[in-house]
């Protein structure tokens, strides 16, 4: 009995460990920032709507791809930054660039719409400190 507690104890540890591993999140540069270079925060815009990022201060690489400070884009549209402890969760308003994209071109329905970028490391969690950008707001005719 006492070997099963003791090896239930050695599983129940390293499953632990494993689990505060997992949770350590990529160091980012104090100065780092995430910023949207177009469409002009107050814009009026037609679709196709090209949305271009910005990064200063990191690079860019794709999702799985271990470079010292460097991150992939996230975009959030109409939509409230995910825990910033936590993996990036996907849905059709947090879009992943996982390729490394730096644009995407989009179809928005007519109206106004919040953007905003997050960066992501290679497992898709944000840094620490996490990389925002400001949102914008932009209206689509």
């Amino acid at each position: 009995m006492n070997r099963m507690v003791a090896a239930l104890a050695i599983v129940l540890g390293a499953t632990g460990l494993a689990r505060a591993q997992d949770e350590e999140r990529t160091m980012a540069p104090d100065d780092a920032m995430a910023y949207i270079v177009a469409p002009a925060d107050g814009a009026t815009v037609s679709n196709p709507v090209t949305v271009i990022f910005g990064l200063r201060g990191m690079g860019v690489a794709p999702a799985g791809v271990e470079r010292l400070d460097t991150g992939h884009h996230h975009l959030l549209i109409d939509t409230e930054l995910p825990p910033l402890d936590e993996p990036i969760p996907f849905s059709q308003n947090l879009m992943h660039f996982g390729s490394g994209q730096t644009e995407v071109e989009l179809e928005l329905p007519p109206g106004q719409h919040k953007l905003q970028l997050l960066l992501g490391d290679l497992n898709h969690t944000p840094h620490d400190p996490p990389i925002v950008s400001e949102p914008i707001t932009i209206t689509v005719e």
